[in-house]
């Protein structure tokens, strides 16, 4: 069974799109939240990221990742495919 991926963005933010694009490559069915001009809803992201407000926000199993950098990096190191097949 696949993970759960959640991603929390903007629809114009750069780093949202390299991040989606690294998740679509990969196969993988997610969860986008769309936060333009949605305050409750990043208010919502932030207390689930750790106070942290910039986007996107990256969930795999409501275990947080990080961002755009974070998925990445994760990817380089060998790391991201286990996460993304545990369920």
């Amino acid at each position: 069974m696949a993970a759960n991926v959640e991603i929390y963005i903007w629809s114009t933010c750069p780093y949202c799109i390299r991040a989606k694009s690294l998740l679509d490559r990969k196969g993988v069915d997610y969860t986008e939240y769309n936060l333009d001009s949605d305050e409750p809803g990043r208010a919502k992201m932030s207390k689930r990221a750790n106070g942290n407000r910039s986007v996107p926000q990256i969930f795999i199993n409501d275990q947080y990742i990080g961002g755009c950098d974070d998925i990445h990096a994760l990817d380089r190191q060998g790391k991201l495919d286990p996460l993304l097949q545990s369920s």
